[in-house]
């Protein structure tokens, strides 16, 4: 029996909790569709999506219904087993995708570090990098977690303080700059690019346009994979079902997760041909819960759905007209409104650093939650099935907030 304590649950996270987190100050307790509701009953706009894990919207009812029936049968086995669903699941995902093989995992970071250790040895067994000698480009800017591997991969001062020494092998690349890239890719020992078509934690930076396919030009000009980490940006959420597609860029290597998992439970994957996938073999990668049954079938209801109920191009449509709203909103406080589909941002224009943090602060009372990232930008994503009136709705909320009217 869990001990009665007199404590709310914000004062039990702070006390008992580990603070790597900062959270608005509203507690939780159901979602439906693009709504949450707090312990006291109030109703908000989720405008976040747990960072795009919940493009289909909270609750789903397929698919809530596919994890209830899955769990009363088999929720997990290692892989030490065949499964029953794992083998179709895969099927599914490669012929949904183009690629030949799938290799499961849970979280976007272990997909990151997946992919990793796949271009890694790919450099070793195809390219012939000599051991130990690969390098591994990575966009700066870009945002893949937070393991070593993923900081070292990175140049954000406030993920990487204190954690050194980071892991070797990475190059930082200026981002929607593809004469750095060209300058680089000739490296024989180079056997990677990692990118985001979208960067979404550094701010929602959209790239120039042909960045991505340039980007996969001079890959294939100088033998380098390219690895499009599409946790964030793609199932649908950029108006596409994946970002790489508006420049029709096929990555060698396509980084899945967040709303792989359909809002319920944690799934990712990485997809690849087999000239890359099958240089790893048995007993070299691996997860514990990684294809579980419950994960492969919550997982391809959740590719059924974007795809039957026109999910992304309900976001691309929807995320026209929030930018359009936002941009005649646009105050004095606004410096900036970018974004693709529903993954959008906008910039503030304030010396103060917590400028961005008190206006969510001020949406949350309003109705609507969101949060800032990268200290003057906050991001505005909402499930992919919030309709054109509660967008509207949504959009009258953030303009009363930033302009008082």
């Amino acid at each position: 029996m869990m001990p009665v304590t007199s404590l709310g649950p914000i004062a039990l996270e702070q006390q008992f909790g580990a603070h790597n987190y900062h959270p608005l100050p509203v507690v939780l307790t159901r979602g439906e569709g693009v709504y949450l509701w707090d312990t006291e009953g109030k109703k908000y706009f989720d405008f976040l999506s747990a960072y795009s894990s919940v493009n289909m919207g909270h609750c789903h009812p397929r698919l809530v219904r596919v994890l209830q029936e899955q769990a009363g049968r088999l929720a997990i086995t290692s892989r030490a087993f065949y499964s029953d669903l794992l083998g179709p699941y895969e099927e599914f995902m490669t012929k949904r995708f183009g690629y030949d093989k799938l290799l499961p995992m849970n979280t976007g970071v272990e997909a990151f570090e997946t992919a990793v250790k796949l271009c890694r040895r790919w450099g070793y067994d195809r390219k012939g990098i000599p051991e130990n000698k690969a390098i591994i480009l990575v966009a700066e800017g870009g945002f893949h977690g937070r393991t070593i591997a993923a900081i070292s991969a990175s140049n954000d001062p406030e993920s990487r303080r204190g954690f050194g020494p980071y892991a070797p092998g990475f190059k930082l690349v200026p981002y929607n700059n593809v004469s750095s890239l060209e300058s680089l890719a000739p490296d024989p020992n180079v056997a990677g690019f990692i990118v985001e078509p979208i960067q979404g934690e550094a701010g929602v930076i959209v790239p120039d346009g042909g960045y991505i396919s340039k980007v996969a030009e001079i890959c294939r000009q100088y033998n380098v994979l390219l690895i499009a980490d599409e946790i964030q940006t793609g199932l649908g959420r950029t108006g596409r079902m994946l970002c790489s597609e508006y420049e029709g860029v096929r990555p060698d290597v396509l980084i899945l997760g967040k709303a792989l998992g359909g809002g319920l439970l944690p799934v990712s994957a990485v997809l690849a041909d087999d000239d890359v996938m099958l240089t790893i073999g048995p007993g070299e990668h691996g997860s514990t819960f990684g294809g579980n049954p419950l994960a492969c079938a919550v997982a391809t209801e959740a590719i059924r759905v974007i795809d039957e109920e026109g999910l992304a191009d309900n976001a691309f449509r929807l995320g026209e007209l929030f930018r359009t709203e936002l941009r005649d909103i646009a105050s004095g406080d606004i410096v900036d409104v970018r974004g693709k589909g529903l993954l959008n941002a906008i910039q503030i224009r304030s010396e103060d650093p917590k400028a961005a943090w008190e206006i969510c602060l001020r949406l949350k009372d309003a109705g609507l939650l969101c949060k800032p990232t990268q200290g003057d930008k906050i991001r505005l994503a909402p499930p992919l099935v919030i309709t054109e009136e509660q967008i509207l709705s949504a959009a009258g909320m953030l303009r009363s907030v930033l302009t008082g009217r």
